[in-house]
């Protein structure tokens, strides 16, 4: 949508958290199914059953409602991260933390991970999305120095590639984002220990 709509609307109202919550989780699968460059408000507006100067009262631009829906999923999924890092474990339980908050927050946020996934590397050079180059870094060291912490105690192989893994690992992980559907026939727990039977079996050593 052309800047200057934009700037023609009013501030938007306050409205009810209920009703915010409902009108980004249809905005996330719109821009998830179209993406955000061919998603127009007008479009938003009709998946939600309402006119498009409505949406106006609630979000004063689709930029706006594409920075609550990522800054959301991120601020979420870094406390459980955090949390995780934070807890004193070792290096396989991390991963193994890490792995299964993952699935988690894929269940909870499809719509986002897409999002997040498909747009992430053009949007990341406007300021207002700066946020998504610096959760990528944190992301990266992470994992990274869980690896290499396995490494260093002898839990994964001594020839283990961090970097390579790292992103053997996260790619595995977030490209179920592609098929995963949540209420399926397996949980994200479950999913989470199939993939980690895997992957651990392959870094692990023997015993650990």
């Amino acid at each position: 949508m052309p800047k200057s709509n934009d700037s023609n609307q009013k501030k938007p109202a306050v409205s009810p958290p209920e009703r915010r919550e409902e009108l980004l989780a249809i905005a996330a699968r719109v821009f998830a199914e179209q993406g955000y460059n061919a998603t127009t408000v007008r479009k938003i507006a009709d998946a939600a059953g309402m006119l498009a100067g409505s949406l106006y009262y609630h979000f004063d631009s689709k930029e706006s409602m594409l920075d609550e829906i990522l800054s959301g999923f991120l601020d979420e999924l870094w406390a459980r991260y955090d949390a995780v890092l934070s807890a004193g474990l070792g290096p396989r339980e991390t991963l193994e933390a890490l792995v299964t908050e993952s699935f988690r927050e894929i269940d909870r946020h499809l719509d986002a991970v897409a999002i997040y996934q498909k747009e992430s590397r053009h949007l990341g050079a406007r300021p207002r999305f700066a946020y998504l180059v610096a959760s990528q870094q944190k992301f990266e060291k992470a994992w990274l120095g869980t690896l290499e912490r396995g490494v260093a105690a002898k839990v994964f192989r001594a020839d283990l590639d961090a970097r390579l893994t790292y992103r053997f690992v996260r790619d595995t992980v977030w490209v179920a984002a592609s098929w995963y559907r949540p209420g399926g026939r397996h949980s994200p727990e479950e999913i989470a220990r199939q993939y980690l039977s895997m992957v651990l079996e392959g870094i692990a050593l023997p015993g650990s």
